[in-house]
């Protein structure tokens, strides 16, 4: 079962290796999991809830897969909130790759964390439930794909596999490019 002191294990583990944002992100995750009262609930929005994030690699190990996120409308990795059945941040990360595209991921049992990144989720109105401006403490896990089969789907606008000289065509943020050279060590 996910809980907040676990999780705080597995991020003070994290080591962002001279990356700054990195770290500030490790920071904020660390003070989310200790100090507010249901870190992986989406409806909590100050300071925000914990987020999860595939960093996933094709089989050939150079390129990464990343989706035209609808709602935001940019390239990004796939990835969503913490669901009450995921046991794990990885199960999460896991669960919204192959719902985002369709991948068949290689079994693993405790996926390595590729970055750390606290950003900024722009607010939402939807009739039943409006959603403020909120942070999203994302947790990036590395997995790996057994095939280079994906697929667009209703939550995605495209799914492209990218490799990392190609990144800047795509507009990818800096943690994602962080991330992915983490993943590949």
């Amino acid at each position: 079962m996910l809980t907040a002191s676990g999780l705080s294990v597995l991020v003070e583990s994290f080591d962002p290796a001279g990356d700054d944002l990195a770290e500030k992100s490790r920071e904020l995750v660390l003070g989310l999991l200790r100090h507010t009262p249901e870190p992986f609930s989406r409806h909590q929005f100050t300071p925000g809830h914990i987020t999860s994030t595939a960093c996933v690699l094709h089989p050939d190990r150079r390129r990464f897969l990343i989706i035209h996120h609808k709602r935001l409308d940019r390239w990004l990795f796939p990835g969503g909130h913490v669901e009450p059945d995921d046991g794990t941040v990885w199960a999460s990360a896991r669960r919204e790759a192959e719902e985002e595209t369709g991948i068949l991921l290689a079994p693993s049992d405790e996926p390595a964390i590729a970055g750390i990144d606290v950003h900024g989720i722009p607010g939402k109105r939807s009739g039943k439930l409006d959603e403020p401006y909120h942070l999203h403490h994302d947790l990036i896990v590395a997995l790996a794909a057994v095939s280079d089969r994906i697929r667009v789907t209703s939550e995605t606008k495209g799914v492209a596999w990218c490799l990392p000289g190609d990144a800047p065509r795509y507009g990818l943020p800096a943690p994602i490019l962080r991330a992915v050279t983490r993943a590949l060590r």
